[in-house]
């Protein structure tokens, strides 16, 4: 199976929680209680939408695909400093 780089957007809301969204799968977007349940719902909703874009015979948008060892690097929230 073909593994591609989906980029994605993840944001923290200012109620709490976090926002992500994949700008290159139109309503690609998902929120969550923490970074990593986020992270989990954005790959289930490309998951989706990747299948939905198969069984219409749509062309998927183009992305890189992952070769060998590829390491793939993000940026995360932290909050550091005093209270």
């Amino acid at each position: 199976m073909q593994q591609y780089l989906y980029p994605i957007m993840v944001e923290c809301l200012e109620e709490g929680g976090y926002y992500a969204e994949c700008p290159m799968l139109q309503g690609c977007h998902v929120e969550g209680d923490t970074y990593a349940e986020v992270m989990e719902n954005i790959e289930d909703a490309i998951k989706v939408i990747l299948k939905s874009y198969q069984e219409l015979n749509k062309e998927l948008p183009e992305v890189p695909l992952l070769q060998g060892n590829t390491i793939v690097t993000s940026s995360i929230p932290v909050a550091a400093g005093a209270k």
